[in-house]
């Protein structure tokens, strides 16, 4: 038989058809679910292109031909703690400074300390040391008028005075009165209880008239001390040894009337021992005519001319009485032992 040609199928309508139709969106169906993402890829995602953005946070594509020039994220952070530390020049300039300052602190008070040690930095005594009669009180009853950086102030200002008495050729008794608070705080805390050891000074919780009192007694006693140096005044010296312990109590103030000219033997020198700035302008000069004691300056505007007021240190001012007992010439030991700084010139009629 001859061989027929087959005859083409007929191509069948399948969207016609609702069977063909349903496998074919069942088809879809699953191609889809195909494509959607594993719960393995969901929890460990392919890495992220690196992103690039303008500064002002606008996201870019890095292969995207431009003529801004970006910034990667990774120059951002570099960018930005260079800012930071800029930011910082200042703040770091003042803690070295406070670091700085703190260090110097820790210096003076290891000098303090080796001083309390017997390893003496000051100016040695020449020839026989003598007590004298005399009495220095340092007046502390004000505490609450001053700030904690003044307080410190105040007792590294002690320790000299000690320092300086002791290293005296002619020294005096020395004591401080209303001895509490936050300054004695400071004594037994950082200074370590050391004033407890010290020889030739006496620490009271009691005011400076009751202390005063007691200074009284004790320079007439056994170990009171002989007159000596310009505390000896030619035919006066025995009619003061006759007459032992009719000195005088003195409160030192720039604000009194009475100008001290001289120191007398068995006679009790009051300082007041506030650091204040200026902030208590005449408090000792009241508080001591309060109190019924005799008030006193010393001759600075006789001897010297001064740029400014001249309010001087609690050491300085004992430093001052303690040049005088060996100098016997005020000009003299003002010029020892006041600061360049505060540009006294002695006066040429002294």
């Amino acid at each position: 038989e001859p061989h027929e040609r087959p005859t083409k199928m007929r191509k069948l309508d399948h969207a016609a058809d609702p069977t063909v139709a349903q496998k074919r969106a069942d088809g879809e169906s699953a191609s889809l679910q195909q494509d959607a993402p594993s719960p393995y890829l969901q929890e460990h995602p392919e890495p992220a292109k690196e992103s690039w953005e303008l500064q002002d946070g606008v996201n870019v594509d890095p292969g995207e031909p431009s003529d801004i020039v970006y910034v990667s994220k990774n120059q951002q952070k570099k960018l930005k703690r260079q800012q930071a530390w800029e930011a910082g020049l200042e703040a770091r300039k003042v803690k070295r400074k406070e670091k700085a300052k703190a260090a110097k602190e820790r210096r003076r008070e290891r000098v303090q300390q080796a001083v309390l040690a017997g390893e003496d930095f000051s100016r040695k005594p020449k020839g026989k040391v003598v007590q004298l009669p005399i009495t220095f009180i340092i007046d502390c009853d004000f505490d609450d008028l001053m700030e904690d950086p003044e307080l410190k102030s105040l007792a590294s200002q002690i320790t000299r005075c000690y320092s300086d008495n002791r290293n005296a050729r002619l020294r005096a008794h020395l004591a401080v009165s209303s001895f509490g608070g936050k300054l004695k705080e400071r004594f037994d805390g950082v200074l370590a209880k050391n004033h407890e050891s010290w020889k030739g000074i006496q620490f009271f919780p009691e005011d400076f008239v009751q202390v005063s009192e007691k200074a009284t007694e004790w320079m007439k006693g056994e170990r009171g001390g002989e007159v000596a140096g310009h505390l000896k005044r030619g035919d006066d010296s025995d009619d003061l040894e006759a007459g032992a312990g009719t000195g005088e109590v003195v409160y030192l103030s720039s604000e009194s009337d009475v100008t001290l000219e001289h120191l007398s033997p068995h006679s009790t020198y009051i300082i007041g021992g506030l650091v204040d700035k200026n902030r208590y302008k005449g408090i000792c000069y009241r508080r001591a005519m309060d109190r019924g004691i005799k008030t006193a300056k010393l001759p600075i505007g006789d001897f010297l001319q001064m740029n400014s007021r001249a309010v001087l240190a609690t050491n300085h001012v004992l430093e001052i009485m303690l040049r005088w007992l060996e100098l016997g010439d005020w000009g003299d030991a003002f010029m020892e032992v006041i600061p360049k700084r505060k540009g006294g010139t002695l006066r040429e009629s002294a």
